[in-house]
């Protein structure tokens, strides 16, 4: 056996796996660049669904921990905006986040820390107000990433899904020039010589295509991660 068709299996096996499903060869389907891969991020996706991240909500305990009002934190620092717009590509509202130098945006009103009653001491008080002003950081920091992270994903989906596009109108260009050297020398016109040039330019575009696809792929499923688990909740389905 080569090298190739053992890692042709492993690879498969590795896939089975991943599948929930026994070591073995899982059924083939077509071809990478003649499969019907289109993965439309659609507009109006709402900034609620970071919400549901797991960094989102490790912070939030902590805001509760320091008896934080969850709430307010979210009104003051979670800015309400439209993530997407036309094509799926990154929203205006959302590039207007990130246009002055340090890539913040204004917050809300401060958030305060409900008054501790009973008599508590002094150092206790300020214990816990530094343990409130850290976990209120720590939130604002989080949620400040993960609005980044979800602008760097859609610049990259949208980028890719551009070059892409035009990929695809190369190959298709050196495929029609292939086939015409093909006829050229059929027809006693030309040498074989065009013919491997043209079919080796063809087959230079086909490998970038299928790298160009990859590409724009794994830019979904950077923005489906980003978004805390793609565009969909329990509660509202954005239609693709």
């Amino acid at each position: 056996m080569c090298v190739r068709d053992r890692r042709v299996e492993q690879q498969e096996n590795e896939l089975s796996i991943l599948l929930g499903r026994n070591p073995g060869s899982p059924q083939r389907g077509e071809g990478f660049l003649r499969q019907n891969l289109d993965i439309t991020v659609p507009p109006g996706l709402p900034s609620q669904l970071l919400e549901r991240r797991p960094d989102i909500r490790a912070v939030e305990q902590g805001l509760v921990a320091a008896n934080a009002d969850i709430g307010q934190a979210k009104a003051a620092f979670f800015p309400q905006v439209t993530l997407t717009g036309f094509y799926g590509f990154q929203s205006v509202a959302l590039s207007d986040l990130f246009k002055s130098g340090s890539q913040t945006w204004q917050f809300g009103p401060a958030v305060s820390m409900p008054l501790f009653t009973g008599g508590a001491l002094r150092g206790n008080l300020k214990l816990a107000q530094a343990r409130f002003e850290e976990a209120l950081a720590q939130y604002r920091k989080t949620v400040q990433n993960s609005f980044r992270e979800v602008s760097d994903s859609l610049i990259a989906y949208q980028r890719t899904r551009e070059f892409r596009a035009r990929q695809e109108e190369n190959t298709q260009a050196n495929r029609s020039a292939a086939e015409l050297a093909n006829v050229r020398y059929e027809g006693g016109v030309t040498s074989y010589l065009e013919v491997l040039y043209n079919e080796q330019e063809l087959f230079s575009a086909e490998l970038t295509l299928a790298q160009a696809r990859l590409n724009e792929l794994l830019s979904v499923v950077a923005l489906y991660r980003s978004l805390g688990g793609g565009w969909q909740t329990h509660d509202t389905v954005v239609q693709n």
